[in-house]
């Protein structure tokens, strides 16, 4: 059975579990880098909001022997379980005074992301895009987050820069960057210590919340902090959009060995959607700017 196929049963069978009185309908997302899933939507009458279940996973599980009657009782559960937290009044951000203290930005590919760029508002950095967001309170619905809009931009009466102001101080107060040694990610990930003399002179740069941190390049302090300290530039490897790694700029291997690390991690480390840039940036301590680099 192919994808097609399996959507249009698990429609079905959804249709038959939860009755007339509900909305089922398939629809597609577009994800960050123009990555497209496909989802359903169980709307009952009177909702003004639903969970998208997302439906690739489950085919998965289908390829993998799991019966469709398995999967739709699974499919049920976890929009009743998200029905529960996002049981939410959105009405409140129709008011800026009321959303503004949790509007953040983040990069992305500018790129990869022509499409949505057309209907955001953005700023272009080097070959990224600072697209802003609202982040939801955790309490109700975890880490989820609506992509500001250009239409949301008209309906609070703002600009793209006074966006940019405002999420650049709730960047630093509600988003702390976060700077590790890579011995210490490794060391807070196992609790093995590593001996100094074995040290890997590489660094990551995110954020506290480790949630698109790549982002703390644009307000970071760190950055000049650690150059100073080293003594010299900062080759800086873009990760993912969560984050990026830092080595010093010391010429022991030339950037085409760097360009072919980014390259190599992008294509068999990071899934599609969290890929960042395929580029070469360096901290140039002299100017405290960020540049590229081009093989």
């Amino acid at each position: 059975m192919d994808f097609n196929v399996f959507i249009e049963n698990i429609v079905d069978l959804l249709q038959k579990k939860m009755g007339k009185t509900y909305e089922i309908r398939v629809t597609t997302v577009t994800k960050n880098n123009d990555v497209r899933i496909t989802g359903v939507v169980m709307m009952a009458r009177g909702d003004t909001i639903s969970p998208t279940i997302y439906l690739e996973g489950f085919y998965e599980e289908y390829q993998e022997g799991t019966s469709m009657e398995v999967l739709v009782d699974k499919i049920i559960s976890i929009y009743e379980d998200q029905m529960r937290d996002i049981n939410l009044d959105m009405e409140f951000f129709r008011d800026f005074e009321k959303v503004r203290d949790r509007i953040f930005y983040k990069l992305i590919s500018f790129d990869k992301n022509r499409r949505l760029l057309e209907d955001v508002p953005y700023f272009r950095w080097h070959d990224l895009a600072i697209v802003f967001y609202y982040a939801m309170e955790e309490e109700l619905v975890g880490k989820a987050s609506i992509t500001i809009h250009c239409h949301h931009m008209t309906m609070w009466g703002q600009s793209v820069d006074s966006l940019y102001r405002t999420a650049q101080k709730n960047m630093k107060e509600g988003m702390p960057e976060l700077l590790l040694s890579m011995s210490e990610l490794f060391s807070q990930m196992t609790g093995i210590a590593i001996p100094k003399e074995d040290e890997i002179p590489m660094y990551v740069l995110t954020n506290q919340e480790k949630l698109y941190g790549a982002a703390a390049l644009l307000y970071s302090d760190r950055l000049k902090e650690l150059a100073d300290k080293l003594e010299c530039d900062l080759l800086i490897l873009p990760s993912s959009v969560h984050e990026v790694l830092l080595v010093p700029d010391d010429h022991r291997n030339g950037y085409d060995f760097y360009i072919k690390m980014v390259d190599e991690v992008n294509r068999t480390q990071v899934a599609l959607e969290e890929v960042l840039s395929y580029t070469l940036y360096r901290y140039n301590r002299k100017k405290a700017e960020i540049e590229e680099i081009f093989s």
